[in-house]
């Protein structure tokens, strides 16, 4: 099971995964809310775009509803990475981060933010290349 970052999804919509990723992954693919709202807010409003909502909203999601330590273990990911030099360019990719650690699930990504968190948290990556 692997938690695909908004930016996997990015180039999914965009066809830009390699072959045999778009139907095929090795792994079982899950959500959580944060991509879900990150991914719905940059949907063109066009005919196919509600089909791939309906079916975004079928894959299993983590940590829902998001209890209160996820918002606070994201926050202690920020303040971590501040203190050991890290610039976290997102609060949401902390969020993130946090499901993931919280469900001991890896985050399959296309954002540095992720590689930096890994460096000093529990966080597993899976980076596409």
């Amino acid at each position: 099971m692997i938690l695909a970052d908004t930016s996997i999804w990015i180039e999914y919509i965009r066809g830009r995964l390699g072959p045999g990723l778009k139907d095929d992954t090795m792994f079982k693919v899950v959500t959580c809310g944060p991509v879900i709202q990150e991914v719905f807010q940059g949907l063109r409003p066009l005919p196919q775009s509600r089909v791939f909502e309906d079916r975004f909203l079928a894959l299993p999601r983590l940590s829902d509803p998001l209890p209160l330590n996820i918002f606070t273990d994201a926050a202690t990911i920020y303040r971590q990475g501040r203190i050991k030099g890290y610039t976290i360019r997102s609060s949401v990719d902390c969020l993130i981060a946090a499901i993931a650690i919280a469900n001991a699930v890896a985050v399959w990504h296309k954002d540095r933010d992720f590689d930096l968190i890994a460096r000093y948290t529990a966080l597993e990556t899976f980076a596409l290349a």
